[in-house]
Formats: structure tokens, C-alpha cells, sequence
């Protein structure tokens, strides 16, 4: 009976922790492939990784891209973002590129280049 009463409890207790954690929002596999093949193209058409890293929030994919997804409709989802070289967010030196991409409503494939060249 103790035993019972012990594990209803403790049950009752974690119930209670995890239902007023907040709710993770739900990313959507075309959202996550969006941001990948943004990531990948900026990374592509910058240089590379030896000269060019992008935003943090290019990186987020738990979030969808965070700040850097400016819209996400019937149109497809549309990243801008600033990128710089290596090391550049963590020394708090300057950008040297912004980008602005729109991305196919499944996620696979840039469907337009808004912008690509120094921050505007």
C-alpha cells in the first residue's frame, strides 16, 4: 500500500513538472530541409567554410532558423541572414554578407536569390 501510494505520488509529481514545462513548438521536416539547403548555398556561394561562416540562427534547426526565417507560407519559407568569416559572431567582429533566400515549399531547393552581397 505504501509502495502504491509512493509511486502514485511520484507520478502525480512528474505529471505536474512536465505539464508546466512550455510545449516545444513542432518544426516540420520541410522547415528543417528549408534551412539546410539555405545554409548549404550561402556556405556554397560565399566561399565555403574555410572563409565564410553564416548566422547562428542558420544553424538552429530545432527552432526552424529562429530570427533568420522572416516567412513561412504557401510560398515557401524566406531566410535572411548575415554571415561573415570564421569566427566572426564569437571575435564581434562585423558581417560581411547579408543574404536573403526563398526556399521551396517542400524545402528542397532555392527557388530565389533576393539578395547576396554586402550588409545592406
Amino acid at each position: 500500500m505504501v509502495k502504491s501510494l509512493v509511486k502514485t505520488s511520484a507520478l502525480m509529481a512528474a505529471s505536474a513538472l512536465l505539464s508546466s514545462l512550455p510545449a516545444l513548438a513542432q518544426v516540420s521536416a520541410a522547415n528543417v530541409r528549408a534551412l539546410n539547403v539555405a545554409r548549404n548555398w550561402a556556405v556554397n556561394n560565399n566561399g565555403g567554410l574555410s572563409v565564410y561562416r553564416p548566422a547562428a540562427c542558420m544553424f538552429n534547426t530545432g527552432d526552424g532558423g529562429g530570427s533568420c526565417l522572416t516567412q513561412n507560407n504557401s510560398q515557401g519559407f524566406r531566410f535572411k541572414f548575415l554571415g561573415g568569416r570564421p569566427g566572426w559572431i564569437e571575435q564581434g567582429t562585423a558581417p560581411t554578407t547579408e543574404t536573403e533566400l526563398q526556399v521551396s515549399v517542400d524545402g528542397r531547393q532555392v527557388t530565389q536569390v533576393i539578395y547576396n552581397g554586402s550588409p545592406r
